[in-house]
């Protein structure tokens, strides 16, 4: 059994992962801003319970599969130097896997606030 130094020291790990990622990964900047925005917007328009769990399941899916593309860049860098073509694929790839997760994060946020917004702006 874990005891709480143990977890306030794996706590204090995980919190260190997310500052790092966040201080040096621009694209997770700019994920965390979305979310934050996603998250006044679900409280602004009183979203329903279930549209709230969809929103928080997909900043979640976004936001640790970038830090999970971050994981990979690491350590292909050190594996291999920057400019062979595996390399490239492998961080290609991760993005491409945070890109579609992200469209249809976009996707699934225009279909849960598009009534919202219409009926903000018409009235």
């Amino acid at each position: 059994m874990m005891s709480v130094k143990q977890l306030k020291g794996s706590v204090t790990h995980a919190i260190h992962g997310v500052i790092v990622v966040f201080r040096s990964e621009q694209s997770f900047r700019i994920q965390v801003v979305a979310a934050a925005l996603a998250l006044i917007a679900s409280v602004f328009f009183h979203i329903t319970s279930n549209e709230f769990i969809v929103v928080i399941l997909l900043i979640g899916a976004v936001l640790t599969l970038e830090m999970i593309n971050s994981v990979f860049e690491r350590i292909v860098d050190v594996f291999k130097p920057r400019i062979h073509p595996i390399v490239k694929e492998i961080k290609d790839i991760m993005a491409a896997a945070v890109l579609i997760t992200s469209l249809i994060a976009l996707l699934v946020g225009i279909e849960i606030f598009d009534g919202y917004l219409a009926a903000l702006v018409l009235g």
